[in-house]
């Protein structure tokens, strides 16, 4: 299977999705410790889709992304990570919210880790989850929780994220 991708400047440094003919595979912070494997090529019409419609979201002109997307994961990652993409721009769910629109409400500490594991941060928004008692915990992406805080700022209108 071909796999495309595509850099793009953003507020946080350069961020780089990746793709295969199903839809994004993965998202790159910048301070994540991951690599474009070298039989990658560059540009496709999904990575660049992505590119223009993160750079829409950094200047405040998008709330939602509508690229497919193909994350590798489990069952229970895929319904963790589909309810993430539930969550309305601009607020924020407990893990605890999560485990229950999944049908699953003794699993908060599993959708933690699925939430840790998410390859697409931003586009699936894992930084919206907060801890039960509204407190900001774990962000596996970037430059952690700073990140996180960054991307929940600029959802809110706190903090405009410009290159």
């Amino acid at each position: 299977m071909s796999s495309t991708f595509r850099t793009v400047l953003t507020p946080l440094g350069d961020i780089t999705v990746v793709a295969n003919e199903d839809g994004l595979t993965k998202l790159i912070l910048p301070g994540d410790d991951v690599s474009v494997s070298t039989d990658v090529h560059e540009g496709g019409p999904i990575v660049d889709a992505a590119a223009t419609q993160l750079t829409e979201w950094f200047a405040g002109n998008r709330m939602s992304f509508d690229v497919p997307l193909a994350p590798a994961g489990t069952e229970f990652q895929q319904s963790v990570w589909t309810a993430l993409c539930d969550i309305p721009f601009g607020a924020t769910a407990s893990y605890g919210d999560i485990a229950k629109s999944i049908g699953q409400p003794m699993a908060t500490r599993a959708v933690g880790a699925a939430n840790g594991r998410n390859p697409l941060p931003i586009i699936v928004p894992c930084h919206r989850v907060i801890g039960a008692s509204g407190a900001l915990t774990g962000y596996s992406g970037g430059e952690g929780l700073e990140t996180k805080q960054r991307l929940l700022d600029h959802e809110s209108g706190d903090q405009t994220l410009s290159v």
